[in-house]
């Protein structure tokens, strides 16, 4: 059965969107504080919800980060603040597959290990929450705006749910959305080079020696990108993507061509450069997939959540060794290593 996907609700005013915790940046690389003051951006993303939320309620527990703690299974199961549970482990009352722990770093795997306290069987129901949605054109990745622009608030009704990785306000495509702090930090941290895929549409078809640029990687304010997966859809591989509200803009004698583009790391606008460095603007960016999940047919504007079999995909690719799962290394700049030898001997 195709999963059920969910069509935008109105837009909720904006103390309901702040009460409710959500995330508040306006663009990618630009976060901003409650006063409209801009500060830097993290190395890893906006900040995200930790083991316990803002409100300091304990957080929810991970679908896919396999074995996590006890003490946090327990706390988000109801059983008390972290600070307290190490005495109820110390007392011998809390066992994982039938053996006690005693160990504050205990740890058990939600989906496969049963915990119990005082014999009980503990019911793992406070689980976090993981959907897609395909953001539309002019859209903002977040769920306020201080612009007034539209954002994701019109179309997932979800509150405390953050998107996990940001997508620009003139492209479109597949968001995660979860509460689930461990999996934010996976997808957005670089130091894991996760996959994303694009279906990009720029200006003239591409030559052999342009693609294969691309692939190696190309010069992007002075940093050289890593190498990418970049394939020419032709024929029949072309893609057919719904309208967009505000049609490219056409001209009588330019074609255009359609790539599909795997990146596996995350820098703003990354694309837009990346095909403009070899002479090949982009018109139209849709992300398809972010590692095994993929947009599939869903619709502009809606929504759905993943199913237990994409999260078992997901968490299978996340515990990958980084060996199996990562791209080559980046690699360097003309005269970057002659630039740091010159920087040394200073």
């Amino acid at each position: 059965m195709a999963p059920r996907q969910h069509r935008g609700s109105t837009l909720p005013d904006r103390r309901r969107a702040e009460e409710s915790g959500v995330a508040k940046e306006p663009t990618e690389g630009a976060p901003s504080t409650r006063s409209g003051r801009r500060r830097e951006s993290r190395p890893g993303g906006p900040r995200q919800p930790s083991g316990r939320q803002a409100s300091g309620r304990p957080g929810c527990i991970s679908r896919v980060a396999g074995r996590q703690h006890v003490t946090h299974l327990l706390a988000a199961s109801g059983f008390g603040a972290p600070s307290r549970l190490p005495r109820l482990l110390a007392a011998g009352r809390v066992a994982v597959n039938g053996q006690p722990v005693r160990d504050t770093d205990a740890r058990a795997d939600p989906r496969r290990d049963v915990l119990a306290v005082d014999g009980e069987p503990v019911a793992l129901t406070n689980l976090c929450r993981y959907l897609v949605v395909h953001k539309p054109y002019r859209v903002m990745c977040s769920f306020t705006d201080p612009e007034g622009r539209s954002t994701l608030a019109e179309y997932v009704p979800v509150p405390d749910v953050y998107a996990a990785g940001r997508l620009d306000y003139d492209s479109e495509g597949l968001v995660l959305l979860t509460n689930d702090g461990w999996l934010l930090h996976r997808l957005t941290h670089p130091r894991y080079e996760h996959p994303k895929t694009y279906l990009v549409q720029v200006e003239r078809v591409p030559d052999e020696g342009a693609l294969e640029t691309l692939r190696r990687g190309v010069l992007v304010k002075g940093e050289r990108t890593l190498p990418a997966e970049v394939e020419l859809l032709r024929g029949d591989e072309r893609p057919t993507v719904p309208p967009r509200s505000v049609p490219i803009r056409h001209r009588e004698n330019v074609p255009t061509a359609w790539l599909r583009v795997t990146l596996r790391e995350r820098r703003k606008r990354q694309v837009r450069h990346m095909t403009a460095a070899v002479g090949h603007p982009t018109l139209r960016l849709i992300r398809v997939s972010s590692g095994p999940i993929a947009l599939g047919d869903l619709a502009p504007g809606t929504w759905r959540e993943l199913t237990d079999e994409e999260l078992e995909a997901l968490s299978r690719a996340l515990h990958l060794p980084r060996s199996e799962g990562s791209a080559p290394t980046r690699a360097p700049a003309p005269g970057a290593s002659s630039a740091r030898r010159s920087r040394s001997r200073r």
